[in-house]
Formats: C-alpha cells, sequence, structure tokens
C-alpha cells in the first residue's frame, strides 16, 4: 500500500510508521519533526500542520490509506478537505474519551457521544473527548463511506511518553520499601499494547474496513495488575492499600499527572476501563496476553531509568510522606 502517516513521530504514529514500513508498504509521514524524525524506511514530508490547508500540497497523488493521529479538529478537517478526495481509505484515531457517559460498564460502539467541539474553540486537554467527536464527525461527512472511527482506549507499551501504564511495574521494581496503593482492588484495567493498536490500523486499511470500532485491550482487575506488576518486578516490600476518600484529601490525583496513583478513576466511571471490542476483534484485531505487554514495559522502564522523573505517578518523596502519614 501507499500510506501516507500524518504524523509519525510519536509513540503510536512512529510504532504505525515502523510496522508499515517493515511489511515492505511506500510510507510516508508528514510531520513537522520538532521533537523526532520519523523512522527509518519511510519518507518525510516536513509540514507544520499549523498552517492549514497548504501544509499538505506536498502530499500530491493517490493514497491507499491515510492515517492521521491529530487532535486537533481543525488541523483535521483542512487535512480531509485536502486529501480524502485521492485516498482509497482514512482511518481517524480516535478515543473512547468520545462517549459521553463512563458509568455503564461494558457499552459498545452503540453508546451515545460527546457534542462535538464548537468550531473555532481551541483543542485543549479539558476539551479532548469533544475535540475527537468533532474530527469523526469531520471525517464523517467529507470522507464519507471510506472512514474507520479506530476509538482507541488506553495505550501502553513500550515507549509511552505518558507514564501511566508502566508506573506500577516500575515502582515496585525500583525498591523495596512501602508502597502506596488506591484500595480499588476489584476494578478494572483496560489498556491496548501500541504494537497491537498499530497493527490493528494497518489491517483495517489494506482490508478497507470502516465505521467506528472500540480498539481496546482485555479487561483486567486492578488487583491482577498489581500483584502481576509486583512479581515481574521482583518486589519484596509491603504496599499500603488506602481509601481514596484520604488520597483525596491529602491532594493525590487520579489517572495521570505529577503525584498521580495511574490507573485511579473517580468514581462514576465503572465503564471507562470496560469497553466492549467484541466488534474490533471479529473484525481482525489481535491482543496479545497483558502479561507480556507488562514484561515489555517494565524493561523499557528499566533502560529509561526507573528513578526518572516521571510524568505520571508518585514521586519518592510523596510516598514516602503518605506511608509515615498513614501509618500508626
Amino acid at each position: 500500500m501507499r500510506i501516507l502517516i500524518l504524523g509519525g513521530t510519536a509513540f503510536l504514529s512512529a510504532e504505525i510508521a515502523r510496522q508499515a514500513a517493515a511489511a515492505g508498504h511506500d510510507v510516508t509521514c508528514l510531520a513537522r519533526g520538532s521533537a523526532a524524525v520519523p523512522p527509518e524506511g519511510t519518507a518525510w514530508l516536513r509540514a507544520d500542520r499549523a498552517a492549514g490547508r497548504q501544509s499538505y500540497e506536498q502530499a500530491a497523488g493517490d493514497w491507499d490509506a491515510v492515517i492521521d493521529v491529530t487532535r486537533d479538529p481543525e488541523h483535521a478537517r483542512d487535512a480531509l478537505e485536502a486529501l480524502a478526495p485521492v485516498a482509497a481509505h482514512w482511518t481517524v484515531v480516535s478515543s473512547c474519551s468520545v462517549y459521553a457517559d463512563h458509568s455503564v460498564p461494558g457499552e459498545d460502539e452503540s453508546a451515545g457521544l460527546l457534542p462535538p467541539l464548537t468550531p473555532g474553540t481551541a483543542a485543549a486537554p479539558e476539551n479532548y473527548g469533544e475535540a475527537k467527536s468533532a474530527i469523526e464527525h469531520y471525517a464523517a461527512t467529507i470522507a464519507e463511506g471510506k472512514v474507520h472511527l479506530c476509538r482507541a482506549g488506553l495505550i501502553g507499551g513500550p515507549g509511552d511518553s505518558s507514564d501511566r501504564y508502566g508506573y506500577w511495574p516500575a515502582r515496585f521494581a525500583r525498591d523495596g520499601k512501602p508502597a502506596i496503593v488506591p484500595d480499588i482492588g476489584s476494578s478494572a484495567t483496560q489498556v491496548i499494547d501500541v504494537r497491537d493498536l498499530a497493527a490493528w490500523i494497518l489491517k483495517a486499511a489494506g482490508l478497507q474496513i470502516t465505521g467506528a470500532l472500540n480498539a481496546v485491550g482485555t479487561g483486567v482487575r486492578f488487583d491482577d495488575y498489581l500483584d502481576e506488576s509486583q512479581r515481574q518486578g521482583m518486589y519484596s516490600g509491603r504496599t499500603y492499600s488506602v481509601p481514596e476518600d484520604w488520597l483525596v484529601a491529602r491532594g493525590i490525583g487520579y489517572w495521570a499527572g505529577p503525584d498521580s496513583l495511574p490507573l485511579w478513576l473517580p468514581a462514576g466511571h465503572d465503564g471507562f476501563a470496560t469497553r466492549s471490542n467484541a466488534a474490533a476483534v471479529a473484525a481482525g484485531l489481535n491482543l496479545r496476553p497483558w502479561q507480556e505487554t507488562l514484561r515489555d514495559t517494565l524493561e523499557d522502564e528499566r533502560r529509561r531509568g526507573l528513578d526518572r522523573e516521571r510524568k505520571a505517578g508518585l514521586s519518592a518523596g510523596t510516598e514516602r510522606r503518605l506511608v509515615e502519614e498513614f501509618l500508626p
């Protein structure tokens, strides 16, 4: 296939580019390259998408597949208007954050969506779901009939710059000092390996699969994930399972960010990590065992440094303070 990736330099888009090139496809990445360059074996069109439709003038010619990972609706709309007429298939890497309600476990692609972000409103972390909803709307309208709306869940695996999934195995491998964990043992986690997601996106493009499909991983109990993280990290210390309200009262964050506890979700999110992936699996999504993803993530964490400053998780100092305060 002749594939154009709008991106190709960071985490998922770079993995898509690597796999596509390794499979022998003719791969072009359109990206600024300000932080990284596209993988070896791909062509690079240097462009800043903030410049509007003119950003895509270099990408002339027909494409068997265009894959867009943007979270900016204006960038998505400009790309669609410029390139959809010459693309046989279009992939929007969307998100399960487009769903309006995260309280119901096991919901599928028929669940209600957030309203699209109002045109002219800048995309920001606070309106991420609405921005992705707007991108889906533009794609379905402009590239009608040839769009795969790939609604990804939390993405993990080697190279994850968010530091979320890798926090726990890295924490348990770092040292044997007492560890603080949220008291949410029966809650679910649901992570898709970046390598499996990239392979699915390319497979769907090759088969010209269209429509909205949840690309999410297998649901795993938080307790099971922690147990496996401790086993693989060879942790010999003691964990303290702490009530959620105790953590909130001390300013510990949910989910992500500095001094947070990754994979811990606030009340009302029982469905956030239990989305149905049955439709995507039936269409050809393949998922490796989650223990393999955890193992490879830990190897990557070791390479990057277990003591490094993280974007998500407790710092060693904050954890020590919490342990001292929690102990009688």
